[in-house]
């Protein structure tokens, strides 16, 4: 279990990041070709992964990558900035965090390759030939996934801000449940370590993983800045591989459907849609499932309330993004 405890000050420093962090979504990658998870979820993507896999450079990943603690140099917090950033922070990690992450990685019991020595005691080619088995892994299995991972994660914070704009806060942190449970001042985690971890006034960097399944995660020293990674919720509609309906696209041509689209901006209710488009709710509904067939908008519920938020494709069809259509 892993308790995470607030003080009033922490409650609105709570952030949600607006994009994965290509760092986490890396190792988490590696993971996934180890553990794959549902089929229907991550099926497609490992299809190609395991394509993308057949390389020299991921002996140094997977055995830092194979069990409940991998370390925590892997996913520094420049990550968020982007994946060369992430890739500086890394190559630029102090010996004493090499050091105390491997001896942490050690303690699984797990065969230790000779090199992992090398990397505890900071040998620069160690490191350098990790960082660029981490930018390939990316680059490979990552970034061909990424306008998916974005619209999965575009319409997770829509429904996270619901919850906010509703309830504030403290019901923000309630809209976690199952996978987290808000028990103020305590958000418990279901994992398979033990940890605490006190805020202090630090708040909590919440970031949303397309990669990860199951269990939300944490780095594992605590005097690190807090970030807790959590999987969202997967549309297997959304998933890259998945064959569009030719039916369902030319179904789109008219006015009200590009209306409904247009109306949706950062994401709608289908009451909302029904008062800007003018027409009655059960007409929305109509035009909302051809859209979602055709992967233009990815519907979930919000307590009773059903939301649509358009997808990278949708938002290109609408010339907002011109470049993801490719």
């Amino acid at each position: 279990m892993l308790r995470i405890i607030f003080t009033p000050e922490d409650i609105g420093r709570v952030r949600i990041a607006n994009e994965p962090d290509p760092m986490w979504e890396t190792v988490f990658s590696v993971f996934r070709l180890q553990r794959p998870g549902p089929a229907p979820i991550f099926g497609p993507w490992r299809e190609h992964a395991v394509r993308a896999a057949r390389r020299p450079d991921l002996d140094i990943l997977i055995p830092l990558i194979r069990g409940r603690y991998y370390p925590d140099f892997l996913t520094p917090a420049e990550g968020r900035q982007g994946m060369a950033d992430g890739i500086e922070a890394l190559l630029s990690t102090p010996k004493t965090r090499l050091m105390q992450d491997m001896v942490e990685l050690s303690r699984l019991g797990e065969p230790t390759p000779s090199w992992m020595r090398k990397l505890a005691e900071g040998d620069r080619p160690v490191l350098q030939r990790l960082a660029a088995a981490m930018k390939s892994q990316y680059q490979a299995v990552v970034a061909p996934f990424w306008a998916e991972a974005q619209a999965h994660i575009e319409a997770d914070r829509s429904r996270r801000a619901r919850a906010l704009l509703d309830d504030g806060y403290e019901g923000l942190l309630d809209s976690f449940r199952p996978i987290m449970r808000w028990d103020s001042p305590v958000l418990e985690v279901e994992t398979p370590f033990e940890q605490t971890v006190e805020l202090d006034g630090r708040g909590l960097w919440l970031v949303p993983s397309y990669f990860s399944w199951g269990q939300p995660d944490v780095l594992r020293d605590p005097a690190l800045p807090p970030v807790l990674v959590y999987p969202v919720p997967r549309d297997p509609a959304l998933i890259a591989g998945r064959p569009t309906s030719g039916a369902a696209v030319s179904a789109l041509i008219g006015q009200t459907r590009t209306s409904v689209l247009e109306s949706i901006g950062d994401g709608s209710t289908t009451s909302e849609l029904a008062r800007r488009v003018g027409v009655s709710a059960a007409s929305v509904s109509q035009h909302t499932a051809v859209l979602r067939e055709a992967r233009l908008i990815h519907t979930s519920r919000v307590g009773k309330a059903v939301l649509h938020t358009i997808t990278p494709l949708g938002a290109a069809l609408l010339g907002d993004h011109p470049g993801r259509l490719s």
